[in-house]
């Protein structure tokens, strides 16, 4: 096995309430790395498209990656995957904290649960052994009091992922929450969902074991000057954290407002972003492991349920999601619903979604005080936001509408509600607008989980950051329409494989290329990975999660955009006037990725990528 990996998976199956050890096979080690990209293989191999995603026989998988546990910069993190309730296909969440490192403390690179317990449980899995513990206890508790009991009755340094009253009701945008307070999420498509219809509350991970690294001087040689390089780049990210782009996403003409509707807001803006946070509510930064950045916020509100206590402070796109998105102005109650989400186990963007969606229905009279049990959901009703929150994660009143989805909700409500569902392939948009970076576009049409920031990162290529090694050497235009599937498909690519070595994509703001993620990678395992091999890594992963989506029987009919954002124009801001033309820039996009018309990876492509074998 080479260095960087504990060699050991985790198997569980609640059904039989069995636990064994698995060898992790080297040769998928070299072919997929870890994280999401080898939890690509599992989730094709042992699901399919009948499989129920809230059905015992879908596979709910956590995976580290080679950097996880070393002191790689950035490196805390760990994948959580399944087969999506929301959406219906490939359902990952990448997650940053300690959780992660301290699995592989714990002896494992991974653990892969099936079945459904019998009745409420918890896995406690440490260096001794694994046990499946009684969770009924737990059942109904938030994720910060199941974090204090667990850590009572195991170890005080335990570190816990756990779902929340949202995952156990099965409301289809719940996350899978870890680290406590700290609040770190694997936070879309309902994978907290998949967990509580597995009766698994949490699962407490201990260790004091390492990974073994194959060149620790280079390695502690290279860190010690990466890091040094990344701090100086990301002042300003430690400084005001996620939060600190609001305004100046406002005024690219990037943040969501109303509901995608509106195109400035700079008032609002100013009230609820991360110099105000900074001023107000925040008392410290927190930092992931292995983090040199420390882009985390911890708060401390004045009112509310939860005043005085320190917690997780909401991030940029919590903020723009809750916040612009609903048009609430007021910070203390935009915070005030993270920790709700926080608490209940829901994910913050989805959440301020189906919530905005909600008030422009009530705004063009689709539904009334009738529909809502008395909720007012004007825009900007900051009251009305937070008991809608509660509500959809106790499936309670209106909550019941909105906890599946604002795909399911509009077709609840009737077909002029579709309208105001902004979506993509069932999955929420994130607080970026494609009208404001034409990559983004085809991005979210594309992305494997649905509408998704991160499976791309493009904006970032087209606002501050370079990449020689893509042939990337200047910014790229973003009203530019040229190429634009070319970047798409390329930096989907590079994305797989910072999720697949589990770095953080902030690190790429740091002045990280990809030459230094592949020395890091030949320094910790020992092997010899050239840059066409790393690149072709990062094309064969995507490529694979695709094919399980065509699989579910996803085609280029699915790779479009809400109206709304082809058609609806800003109309103010510094995005005003801009339409994506993603029919043109999807079909460069296609020839560039091998594939066919229909967006189906070609057998030749396949061949070329060595997954044959999965060729239906």
């Amino acid at each position: 096995m080479p260095c960087g990996y504990m060699g050991k998976l985790l198997r569980v199956d609640l059904t039989e309430r069995r636990t064994w050890a698995e060898e992790l096979d080297p040769e998928a080690a070299r072919k997929y790395i870890g994280g999401s990209g080898l939890a690509a293989k599992y989730l094709y191999e042992e699901t399919d498209a009948g499989t129920d995603p809230l059905g015992p026989e879908n596979l709910l998988i956590f995976l580290t990656g080679p950097f996880t546990g070393t002191i790689v910069p950035n490196s805390g993190r760990h994948a959580v995957v399944a087969k999506s309730p929301l959406t219906g296909i490939w359902g990952e969440g990448d997650v940053g904290g300690t959780w992660g490192i301290m699995l592989k403390r714990a002896g494992y690179d991974g653990i892969l649960v099936k079945g459904k317990a019998s009745e409420p449980v918890y896995l406690w899995v440490h260096e001794e052994g694994v046990e499946i513990r009684p969770a009924r206890r737990l059942w109904g508790k938030d994720t910060f009091e199941v974090d204090e009991l667990i850590r009572a009755e195991t170890h005080p340094k335990a570190v816990i992922s756990s779902i929340g009253p949202a995952g156990e009701n099965l409301v289809r945008m719940a996350v899978v929450m870890s680290d406590g307070r700290d609040g770190r999420a694997a936070g879309r498509g309902g994978l907290g969902a998949v967990m509580g219809s597995k009766n698994l509350k949490a699962i407490a991970v201990y260790g004091t074991k390492r990974p073994a690294v194959a060149e620790e001087e280079k390695l502690r040689a290279f860190t010690k000057e990466m890091a040094a390089a990344i701090r100086e780049r990301t002042q300003g990210m430690a400084r005001f954290g996620t939060a600190g782009g609001l305004q100046a996403m406002e005024e690219l003409g990037d943040l969501p407002i109303r509901n995608w509707y509106q195109g400035s807001w700079p008032e609002g803006a100013a009230k609820i972003g991360g110099q105000r946070l900074a001023e107000t509510i925040l008392t410290r930064n927190y930092h992931c492991g292995a983090c040199v950045i420390g882009c985390g916020r911890t708060v401390k509100l004045e009112r509310g349920d939860y005043a005085g206590v320190e917690q997780g402070g909401p991030e940029y796109e919590t903020l723009a999601s809750l916040g612009a998105l609903c048009l609430v102005d007021d910070l203390e109650a935009v915070a005030l619903a993270n920790e709700y989400c926080n608490r209940y186990g829901l994910d913050t963007i989805s959440t301020g979604s189906a919530i905005a969606f909600a008030m422009e229905c009530w705004e063009h009279g689709l539904i009334t005080r009738e529909d809502t049990d008395g909720v007012d959901l004007q825009w900007g009703n900051g009251e009305a936001m937070l008991t809608m929150v509660q509500c959809i994660a106790k499936r309670e009143g209106f909550g019941r509408v909105l906890a599946d989805g604002v795909l399911a909700a509009a077709r609840a409500i009737g077909p002029q509600a579709e309208e105001y569902a902004v979506h993509v392939k069932g999955l929420e948009f994130p607080a970026h607008d494609p009208r404001a970076y034409n990559s983004v576009a085809v991005g979210y049409a594309t992305s494997n989980r649905g509408a998704c920031h991160l499976q791309g990162f493009t904006h970032m290529f087209e606002k501050s950051v370079t990449m020689p090694e893509l042939g990337y050497e200047e910014i790229q235009d973003r009203f530019g329409v040229e190429a634009k599937g070319e970047l798409t498909a390329k930096c989907q690519d590079l994305m797989c494989l910072l999720d697949a070595l589990k770095m953080c994509k902030f690190s790429l703001s740091g002045g990280v290329k990809v030459t230094h993620m592949i020395d890091w990678l030949n320094y910790v395992t020992g092997w010899d990975v050239s840059l066409q091999e790393f690149l072709k890594t990062g094309e064969r992963i995507f490529n694979l999660k695709r094919l399980y989506n065509v699989r579910c029987g996803i085609s280029r009919k699915d790779d479009t955009l809400p109206p709304r954002i082809l058609t609806h124009k800003r109309g103010s801001g510094g995005a005003a006037d801009n339409l994506p033309p993603l029919g043109r820039m999807l079909g460069e996009y296609y020839a560039w990725r091998g594939w066919s018309e229909e967006g189906i990876p070609t057998p030749a492509k396949l061949r070329e990528l060595g997954l044959e074998e999965y060729a239906d």
